[in-house]
């Protein structure tokens, strides 16, 4: 039986701290589906397609891993789960701030797909002050955003970010 597990968020942009989770995660289960959420709320720099390119561009330059996918999804994540045959979904955490969010996120998707579990990742500590939206005001100011974002896209991601 292959285990599968979803990785959603907006990764707007790709951080460290999640690429962290995914390198971590892909040794964990079978496959694992990296879902680009489209959250208009966050109002998102990037568009679905431009985060799907630079995931999978950091994905292959950094970890090569067969394993996983880059996918999109509206709607609830529950129904997604369900549709991909995922058995979990792993949520990064770089703070406890962020366990109270989760949780209660976990317990809706529970109640809505009961055969998924969630499993809660703590993110590495050298990334646990990462954020996209850190990252999007440090590239937008043209500050330097090494260290944060994979090597592989951060190129990409002060094209876009940074106007001269």
């Amino acid at each position: 039986m292959i285990k599968t597990a979803i990785y959603p968020g907006s990764f707007d942009p790709l951080t460290n701290g999640h690429l962290d989770i995914i390198c971590r995660a892909s040794k964990l289960f079978d496959k694992l589906i990296v879902a680009v959420g489209n959250n208009e709320t966050k109002k998102p720099a990037f568009t679905v397609q431009e985060r799907i390119c630079l995931i999978e561009k950091a994905v292959n330059h950094t970890i090569k891993s067969y394993n996983v996918e880059v996918k999109h999804f509206d709607g609830l994540l529950a129904d997604f789960a369900y549709k991909m045959g995922a058995d979990c979904v792993i949520k990064g955490l770089r703070a406890m701030s962020d366990f109270e969010y989760e949780f209660q996120m976990a317990l809706l998707n529970k109640s809505l797909n009961p055969d998924v579990e969630t499993l809660f990742m703590m993110t590495n500590v050298s990334y646990s002050y990462v954020s996209s939206s850190a990252v999007k005001e440090i590239a937008k100011n043209g500050g330097n955003i090494d260290g944060l974002v994979p090597d592989s896209i951060k190129n990409d991601i002060l094209k876009k970010l940074y106007s001269v």
